[in-house]
């Protein structure tokens, strides 16, 4: 489904897309990585991932069309591609925007890295590229950590297609990540190892339930089209389970419409994942504070225990106030309330 078109006919329309400079900037430098038959890139590759091989020299970069009809098309293009690459030993090639499959709970995904490089003994590299800086030979943590994720990926489709050739080439584990360096739009290259990566999207691609057997469970006769009227497309996506939190909303088109469907449910989850793991069998806002007012709950729960604390230490700091000001109320006994709140030491206010 256009999920997409799906939030804008509830009401509750995603607001994802990057902006169109950043766009336009991402381009343009993916532009300039590429020039020249992609002799910048290369001479990359060639520093940071394989120096005892001969450098690609100008003219001599084999960069085969991809065009073809089709995802499926483009895919059996690209595998024919390296094929024909890896058995030419001694050459470097070049795949722009190559096109892969992957098996993600019984469904092909087309993936399209930036790159992908055969390097003259036969092995493929991926190549990232994005827009953000490396400043000093270092980039965000968090950005690169998501590279890294996404590249990780692209490897593991890799192995899909060289597993069925018949000299096995070898996917390198290290993939090359290219970036403006420092402020500048000159492009300079890592090499990031994406073992980690790699196995644990192995592990959870391998744990993910079949499309099938979700399509099993949606409701007989559910359907979520954007053309339907209002209240039966809400029936309809509210008739499939949806377990809301806030990471969602960096990933999922819909998760401004699940944010106000868990809002008004009063689920923990909206306050995110730790807190629903700590509070445990609590899954409603209510049912925590009648557990905190010892309304309800085991007492043995651990998680009704520490609510019940939290609330009596509450009451005591509102109590210690209560016709003060708090100047007035900024003492020793004030000072010790918060502190046992805090399980620690009070420190005297300033």
């Amino acid at each position: 489904m256009d999920k997409t078109a799906l939030a804008g006919a509830l009401g509750s329309p995603s607001v994802f897309g990057q902006s169109q400079f950043a766009f336009t900037r991402g381009n343009a430098f993916e532009a300039r990585v590429k020039a020249d038959g992609g002799a910048e890139l290369l001479r990359l590759v060639h520093e940071r991932l394989d120096r005892t091989a001969p450098p690609p020299e100008p003219g001599r970069v084999h960069s085969p069309d991809l065009a073809a009809v089709g995802p499926e098309g483009r895919t059996a293009r690209t595998a024919l591609a390296l094929r024909e690459a890896t058995g030419t030993p001694g050459v470097w090639t070049l795949l722009d925007h190559p096109m892969l499959a992957l098996d993600v709970a019984g469904s092909p995904a087309f993936l399209e890295p930036d790159a992908v490089v055969v390097h003259p003994d036969g092995s493929w590299t991926v190549v990232e590229i994005k827009s953000f800086p490396l400043l000093d030979g270092s980039a965000d943590p968090a950005k690169v950590g998501a590279a890294a994720r996404q590249a990780a990926v692209y490897v593991l489709a890799l192995e899909a297609v060289a597993a069925r050739l018949e000299s096995v080439p070898r996917v390198r584990d290290r993939i090359l990540l290219v970036c403006p360096k420092d402020f500048s739009n000159l492009p300079t290259a890592s090499a990031v190892d994406v073992r980690k990566q790699r196995a644990v999207t192995s592990r959870q691609l391998a744990r993910l339930t079949r499309l099938q057997d979700i399509a099993d469970a949606v409701p007989e006769g559910a359907c979520f089209s954007p053309e339907l009227p209002a209240e039966e497309l809400t029936a309809a996506v509210e008739s499939v389970p949806a377990a809301y939190a806030p990471e969602c909303l960096a990933a999922c088109e819909l998760a401004f419409h699940c944010r106000d469907r868990s809002r008004q449910d009063g689920a923990v989850t909206s306050l995110g994942r730790s807190v629903r793991a700590d509070l445990g069998g609590l899954a409603t806002v209510e049912d925590v504070l009648a557990a905190a007012r010892g309304e309800a709950g085991d007492p043995a729960d651990p998680a009704v225990a520490a609510l019940r604390r939290a609330h009596r230490l509450r009451a005591e700091a509102l109590g210690a106030t209560s016709g003060r000001t708090f100047a007035q109320a900024s003492g020793p006994a004030f000072d010790q309330t918060f502190g046992q709140a805090f399980g620690q030491e009070a420190a005297p206010c300033p």
